[in-house]
């Protein structure tokens, strides 16, 4: 099998898989938006699939018989496959960085120059992918930093790392590490040293008891938590249909399977964090989706759509008349998208584990 070509260049992850790895599997189960795991055909060479069916192959977790869809950064064996494809982490890049809430930078910065000692500032990134979120905070971060990279996807690491940012908003030196773990164990230990917790898009694949140990985890170790792109269970679709909320609600109850929080996720870190003491700070951080990033909203509505059906089969055949309607609409730049998502900033009480 032919590998991916990988770039040198900080700030660019490769952006398209090998054909090989493209066509490797006819049919997964593949990941759409907040982690939502729908059963998806794959295209070979010269097929053209039909509209329901074309997906970024592993556009998220591709997961095996009897795992459970998370993203639990447990280890795993060399042969394990990626759980997130490039592609997909490339493609929503951009309007995680426009979603993403700038407001939760001041309070986060005023704690973050408070810190004892001179040394700079280590952040810990879980479910880090690709790096989105380092490409995205250090450069707007003054001083030193070193960024602990962690996912259980090995390749992502590696892309995670290359594509490093090399310096923070002053200029100073940003350096990187990567670690394979899971955030089920992830002790106050284990961050002995962090001056800040990061994660994107990862809280509402967690269940409550994950989302107890990391804010025990965070708590414990005296150091703020910045945990952004959450989902919020709601979407607004411009110009509307009457089968949206109904597809809506079929979604959200698929993102609550296996104990999964889905849409609940950041009233239930509300909880954890503030019950240990941490101030918790909230902020809308939506997507908006309009003619620019069309490729996007089709990729996302056939994984929110698919997800729906996957819950509730009786909707397959008016959804799939309603996602063909969409599509083109899409296409045709007809079509604005607005998926509601949370930032929580949590701050919690400095200790001596604080660096």
């Amino acid at each position: 099998m032919r590998k991916t070509a990988m770039t040198q260049q900080a700030g660019k992850i490769p952006t398209q898989l090998g054909p090989d790895e493209a066509v490797e599997s006819r049919s997964s189960m593949v990941a759409g938006p907040g982690g939502a795991f729908v059963q998806a055909a794959v295209a070979g060479p010269g097929e053209v699939p039909g509209e329901a069916e074309h997906v970024i192959p592993g556009a998220g977790p591709t997961l095996r018989p009897g795992e459970r869809p998370t993203v639990r950064l447990r280890d795993t064996g060399p042969d394990d496959p990626p759980r997130y494809a490039p592609e997909w982490l490339e493609l929503r890049e951009g309007a995680d960085a426009a979603a993403r809430a700038v407001e939760l930078l001041d309070p986060l910065r005023i704690r973050l120059a408070n810190l004892p000692g001179k040394a700079g500032i280590v952040v810990h990134d879980l479910g880090c992918g690709t790096g989105s979120m380092g490409r995205w905070l250090a450069p707007r971060l003054d001083g030193a930093q070193h960024w602990i990279l962690h996912d259980r996807d090995p390749y992502l690491l590696h892309f995670a790392a290359v594509a490093a940012p090399r310096s923070g908003a002053d200029g100073s030196r940003v350096s990187t590490e990567t670690r394979r773990g899971d955030v089920g164990r992830l002790t106050p230990d284990a961050l002995a040293g962090a001056s800040l917790v990061t994660a994107s898009a990862l809280l509402d694949v967690l269940t409550r008891e994950e989302i107890d140990t990391l804010a025990a985890a965070c708590t414990g170790a005296g150091c703020p938590a910045l945990l952004t792109l959450s989902v919020a269970g709601r979407v607004d679709l411009t110009p509307s249909h009457p089968l949206d909320a109904e597809i809506a609600e079929a979604f959200n109850a698929h993102q609550r399977l296996g104990g999964l929080l889905g849409p609940d996720a950041v009233t239930a870190a509300c909880e954890a964090f503030s019950e240990r003491g941490a101030t918790v700070r909230l902020h809308p951080s939506p997507w908006r989706l309009g003619p620019t990033e069309s490729a996007l909203t089709a990729q996302w509505l056939r994984g929110w759509v698919g997800a729906a059906v996957e819950q509730r089969p009786e909707l397959r055949e008016r959804a799939d008349r309603y996602l063909s309607e969409r599509l083109a609409a899409c296409a045709a730049g007809e079509l604005r998208v607005v998926v509601h998502h949370t930032d929580l900033l949590a701050l919690s009480r400095p200790t001596g584990g604080a660096s």
